[in-house]
């Protein structure tokens, strides 16, 4: 295909294009680059006028007007919901009395969450958008672009372009061919695997456990769920990331995507935990509870997904950014990545020095908590 039949655009949002054609870019794969789940965003405004996060997808078509690559992206005025801290970034760069903000996140909207962020029908084409991603910062005075949870096989796409790499560890939980769950706690030490088993248990007492997916999830299922998110939150970040609709449209539109898992004491809803589903991982996201019970954060939100997960046959958990607590309960530390465009070359030489320092950190942690996983040792 010759540069000439190619068309590279900044669209107005997701919901300008086919959702068939987006979703064979990768969407079906991975649920959080899906058509559902961004448009779902965009139509219940948790992204888009007056949040910070406006949709500016950038896609490639050909002389057909089909969609051949595409990046989910968004201008950003601030730095929120992003779970990559760039606040001493902004900060060194208004000390030099420039703007940091706006600039472009390319990334799933609140989602601390690996998967591809270039989309494409052929490799070759990831240049041509990456080269997009930095005429549009350029033209339109934006400071730098930010590819938050990139999937590592499409790092070497970012290197080719020469963006600068970042690493972050967080804990996600590895399918070593397990048969149960019983099979897993057999690969821990034999003082982890009893602590684990009483934790289940004392969060199971009195409770009744149910998953939900698809249809089986309705408008009262989310409206407790709401609640619980709600007051999670507000304690997290002080205002929910997103809308109430975002999560009637989300059930309509990928809800055999997700499992929600709710607690029931004597038939009242009291705690919740909502995964996603894809094909290599379910990814947990939200969580929230109106009573406090002892270890159910633990079985909602870690241990039932691990039961799922060797259910379905996925490789990994993924649970979220952060919780040092994870690593107790089964969770490896395992690097998650970023990768960096900055207009300006000073500033760019500066993050850069700072990654190279920040790197090294990072290996060190790994290889710390490496050492302090709960299995077997030899």
């Amino acid at each position: 295909m010759s540069e000439r039949e190619l068309t590279v655009r900044l669209a107005p949002c997701v919901g300008h294009f086919d959702a068939d054609q987006w979703n064979a870019l990768g969407g079906n794969r991975n649920p959080f680059v899906s058509h559902e789940f961004l448009t779902a965003l965009e139509d219940s405004g948790s992204v888009g006028s007056g949040t910070g996060w406006d949709p500016a997808p950038i896609a490639i078509t050909d002389e057909h007007d089909r969609l051949l690559a595409a990046m989910p992206s968004y201008a950003k005025g601030h730095s929120q919901g992003e779970y990559v801290f760039d606040h001493a970034w902004a900060d060194a760069l208004h000390r030099s009395g420039r703007n940091y903000y706006p600039k472009l996140q390319i990334a799933a909207p609140f989602t601390p969450a690996t998967g591809p962020r270039l989309l494409l029908s052929d490799p070759t084409l990831a240049s041509h958008l990456l080269k997009g991603a930095e005429v549009v910062c350029e033209q339109n005075g934006l400071s730098s672009a930010h590819a938050t949870f990139v999937d590592p096989d499409q790092l070497p796409l970012f290197e080719a372009e020469d963006w600068l790499i970042r690493s972050d560890i967080q804990f996600h939980w590895l399918n070593r061919d397990y048969d149960s769950f019983e099979g897993f706690l057999e690969s821990l030490a034999s003082r982890k695997r009893k602590n684990l088993r009483k934790e289940r248990e004392a969060a199971k007492q009195g409770l009744r456990i149910e998953r939900l997916s698809g249809d089986d999830i309705k408008a009262e299922h989310w409206d407790a769920f709401w609640v619980f998110y709600q007051d999670t939150g507000a304690r997290k970040w002080g205002t929910p990331y997103l809308t109430r609709e975002a999560f009637t449209l989300l059930g309509e539109r990928m809800g055999n995507r997700m499992v929600l898992i709710l607690a029931f004491d004597d038939g009242e809803p009291v705690a919740g935990a909502l995964n996603f589903i894809g094909a290599d991982a379910i990814y947990g996201r939200y969580w929230g509870c109106t009573r406090e019970v002892r270890f159910l954060h633990f079985e909602l939100c870690y241990y039932q997904a691990i039961d799922i997960a060797i259910e379905l046959g996925l490789p990994r958990v993924e649970a979220g950014a952060q919780g040092g607590h994870k690593l107790a309960r089964g969770y490896e530390p395992v690097q998650t990545f970023s990768a960096h465009y900055l207009v300006d070359p000073g500033f760019r030489a500066a993050v850069a020095d700072f990654l190279e320092r920040e790197r090294e950190g990072v290996a060190a942690d790994q290889l710390f908590l490496d050492r302090r996983t709960p299995f077997k040792k030899g």
